[in-house]
């Protein structure tokens, strides 16, 4: 209950001037599209997207290439379908914005799309190495939060094992992590705004640089 209470705390504070940034609506009707996704339909949309996400979906780590960046693509596989299905609709609509997705995502029905999420909400999330010095300020942020920046813990929202919550809260246990570290830094800049009621960007504002990359290192290790 208290935790409850802490993140309302954090959302009422900012009601006034936030708003919805997606124009998916959570009503029976969406609800139901996603849960009635074809997971054979799913697979056969799913081989045009092996070539970057991977065929087990676990996504690739950015790289360096004849000195050039390569960015990190990000994990899908054991993600929470109803998520994978607002991002795919996002960039359709406009309210996420990204080159190649935005041209991809345009080119599928909503139910490919639900088809797609429901596929990869079926894998199972990536395996990665654990690492044997995981920080202890991204222990206590994930358990704890920060009461004296208003910051929740993560697991309320994102669960305590990372996997995520129904709608659209995603699973965060095995992302990439230099995925997570330039979503974060996305929504701290505000160059991404499709979270609804600028949630993720009212607490990524408060986390420094050295905790978004805590938190990526953590999140990434967690099965």
């Amino acid at each position: 209950m208290k935790n409850i209470v802490f993140v309302s705390a954090l959302l009422l504070s900012f009601a006034v001037h936030a708003g919805p940034a997606s124009n998916i609506a959570w009503t029976p009707e969406t609800l139901n599209v996603v849960k009635k996704g074809d997971l054979n339909k799913g697979k056969a949309l799913a081989e045009s997207c092996n070539s970057c996400h991977g065929e087990t979906g676990a996504g690739i780590k950015a790289e360096t290439r004849d000195d050039e960046t390569i960015p990190a693509i990000p994990a899908l596989a054991g993600q929470v379908a109803t998520y994978t299905y607002k991002q795919l609709r996002d960039y359709f609509d406009g309210s996420r914005s990204h080159d190649a997705m935005t041209a991809i995502a345009k080119g599928l029905s909503e139910q490919d799309a639900a088809d797609l999420a429901v596929w990869f909400s079926s894998l199972p999330m990536p395996q990665n190495q654990a690492n044997s010095q995981i920080a202890v300020r991204a222990e206590k942020m994930v358990g704890q939060g920060d009461g004296k920046r208003i910051l929740p813990p993560c697991s309320v929202c994102h669960g305590s094992r990372g996997q995520g919550e129904k709608m659209d809260i995603p699973a965060l246990a095995g992302q990439q992590r230099d995925y997570f570290v330039s979503s974060l830094l996305a929504y701290k800049s505000g160059a991404r705004h499709n979270d609804v009621y600028s949630r993720m960007r009212l607490i990524a504002q408060q986390l420094s640089d050295a905790e978004i990359k805590e938190l990526a290192d953590y999140y990434q290790t967690l099965k």
